[in-house]
């Protein structure tokens, strides 16, 4: 009689399972997050950065490369800044934080991503990030066809993978616990950074038009 129930059980367990993993990754509302955001780090030399670094306005992203939702942002906030960084009033920060319970492959794509901004500079971390999420989800034997296509150098890429030191992974695992201290449950998850405002939380891939209304709030105070 035992064993009627098993496979009831198994199939409830296993959409337990599924609904936990979708909710992780899932946008979410303001607000709906524990954790202090005024406990993002302040931006610094050592982060990527796409526009002006002295900015009024930016824009703090915690991201996985293997996100759907990630990636729907990041088409987002290269709008934001094509748009509303034309003039140097908003600027945007990407931070590792790669969601290994869900994804097998995020800490060796951020491993990746950073490699190529240790042997190429900034602006190749943008360009590799995009190729990440253009191609995804990307095999990680792949890499060095990605990097070429961006224009890094191979062998210097390749170098940097093969020998991926410690203070790699604890640059990228520091971006992830700095998500997690500030109140982040999944990805991708923003701030909005103003100096002398508290800092306005971004729970998931915002479209267009509502990341253009905060910033406008942002600047206007």
């Amino acid at each position: 009689m035992k064993s009627s129930y098993t496979v009831p059980i198994a199939i409830v367990a296993g959409g337990l399972i599924v609904a936990a993993a979708v909710y992780i990754s899932m946008p979410k509302t303001p607000g709906a997050d524990a954790g202090n955001p005024a406990l993002v780090r302040p931006v610094g030399a050592s982060d990527h950065i796409l526009g002006n670094p002295a900015a009024p306005v930016v824009i703090v992203e915690y991201s996985d490369f293997d996100c759907e939702f990630c990636k729907d942002l990041n088409d987002t906030l290269h709008q934001v800044i094509a748009h509303e960084g034309v003039d140097g009033k908003v600027a945007w920060v990407y931070r590792q934080f790669p969601l290994t319970e869900l994804h097998p492959n995020a800490l060796s794509h951020a491993r990746a991503a950073e490699c190529a901004a240790a042997v190429a500079g900034n602006d190749a971390f943008w360009k590799f990030s995009q190729a990440l999420f253009a191609n995804q989800p990307v095999n990680p034997a792949t890499y060095g066809a990605l990097a070429a296509s961006v224009g890094i150098s191979g062998d210097a890429f390749a170098t940097c993978y093969a020998n991926a030191t410690a203070a790699l992974d604890a640059r990228i695992m520091a971006d992830r616990q700095n998500a997690l201290d500030a109140g982040a449950s999944g990805t991708p998850y923003s701030l909005i950074l103003v100096a002398g405002s508290p800092p306005i939380v971004m729970a998931g891939a915002y479209p267009y038009d509502e990341i253009q209304k905060l910033i406008n709030h942002a600047l206007a105070n």
